[in-house]
């Protein structure tokens, strides 16, 4: 009787990501931890040993690391080992570092659209740069308003 070939087994993707405030970084890593294995740093410090000499798959960093700032570790991961798969993500949208961003080899993101996207992230197969027009945002999930969508606000409210 022939064994059976068990199909390769798929590891998740390493995730390395990079946020000073806890409350923020915990939220990020409950959305994602389903999908990959995150490895999580508050500090740039301890950050950018890892980026240096670790391997993971994507890096995703705050641009406003206290008195750093996120490009570096992208700057750094280039340098290092080679063209880097990340994303940088800031708070508001800020047309200047969203286009730094696309120059070093990043994706650059909102805050509050990353848990949605960083699933797309991992999984898609991504161009080698980010060739997004950073002056003309999605609006797709901005609030519109109008009546319909005042009575959807509505009823997210009531329950």
């Amino acid at each position: 009787m022939p064994k059976a070939v068990l199909p390769p087994r798929v590891l998740p993707p390493h995730v390395l990501l990079v946020e000073p405030d806890e409350t923020a970084r915990s939220a990020l890593q409950t959305a994602a931890s389903a999908f990959a294995h995150i490895e999580s740093h508050g500090r740039f410090e301890t950050a950018r040993a890892r980026v240096c000499h670790g391997s993971f798959d994507l890096l995703v960093t705050n641009v406003r690391l206290d008195a750093y700032n996120g490009l570096h570790l992208v700057y750094l991961r280039a340098h290092s080992l080679g063209p880097p798969r990340a994303v940088v993500y800031s708070d508001k949208h800020d047309l200047g570092l969203a286009r730094e961003a696309q120059r070093a080899g990043a994706f650059y993101e909102i805050h509050e659209c990353l848990p949605v996207t960083l699933v797309a992230y991992l999984h898609q197969a991504l161009p080698t740069r980010d060739r997004r027009d950073p002056v003309s945002r999605d609006r797709r999930n901005i609030f519109r308003g109008g009546r319909r969508c005042w009575d959807l606000h509505l009823v997210r409210q009531a329950h």
